[in-house]
């Protein structure tokens, strides 16, 4: 088994759990028009994402990872603490990602086995998660010439896909209250940055990122 729960178990104990044949609404397609118009064009997004020339690439890669798992961690951190008078156990009592998709948590350690908790608590229970990766220094080395371990990659990999699910979330359950808040730009311009950073180096699976791909559509079109 891995070290985050993801390993071979049974289909039902998943943290990753689609749900089929739930309608989408017409609440959702006027939130996607309003997203939309708030994206931009942050034509220099893309050129912020790929490894400069010349470089060491293995380790330019490894450094690149780095810093952007502390960045995402850091903008989905201050994004989601606006929203912790909306999101509450008794608003948002599961994991999700719109109608379709739920998310469980499991860390492999102190929980092993995928838990069904309400939004608040997934995103306490992730942002503690990612923060001991990041302090840990056999994982993510502080100091030039300590070599990366060699399960670096996919730790940073599971870092985003999950960091994904809570953009997932507030997109879904929560952009009305961004709109209110206007935030909605800043949102966007942070979720385009991700998206591109992520598709760049193919660091999350296709079916992971399919709550959102009505977004991320546009965003790959545009740039």
């Amino acid at each position: 088994m891995s070290l985050f729960g993801m390993g071979s178990r049974s289909k039902n104990q998943k943290t990753f759990r689609p749900k089929k044949n739930s309608p989408s609404g017409s609440k959702g397609l006027l939130l996607r028009r309003r997203i939309n118009l708030t994206l931009g064009k942050c034509d220099n997004l893309r050129e912020a994402v790929t490894l400069p020339p010349g470089e060491d690439l293995n380790e330019c890669y490894q450094f690149s990872l780095t810093h952007a798992a502390v960045d995402f961690f850091n903008q989905i951190s201050v994004l989601y603490a606006t929203l912790t008078e909306s999101c509450t156990p008794e608003t948002c009592p599961k994991m999700s990602a719109g109608p379709n998709y739920e998310y469980r948590w499991a860390d492999g350690v102190t929980i092993k086995r995928p838990i069904v908790v309400s939004a608040p608590k997934y995103v306490e229970y992730l942002m503690g998660w990612i923060e001991a990766q990041l302090e840990d220094e056999s994982m993510f080395p502080h100091k030039i010439g300590v070599p990366f371990p060699p399960n670096f990659q996919d730790v940073v990999k599971t870092i985003l896909k999950r960091l994904f699910r809570v953009y997932g979330h507030i997109y879904h359950s929560h952009f009305q209250k961004i709109l209110g808040l206007e935030e909605a730009a800043h949102l966007n311009t942070c979720f385009k940055h991700f998206v591109l950073f992520n598709t760049e180096f193919g660091l999350i699976a296709k079916e992971e990122l399919e709550p959102l791909s009505e977004i991320i559509e546009p965003i790959l079109r545009s740039s």
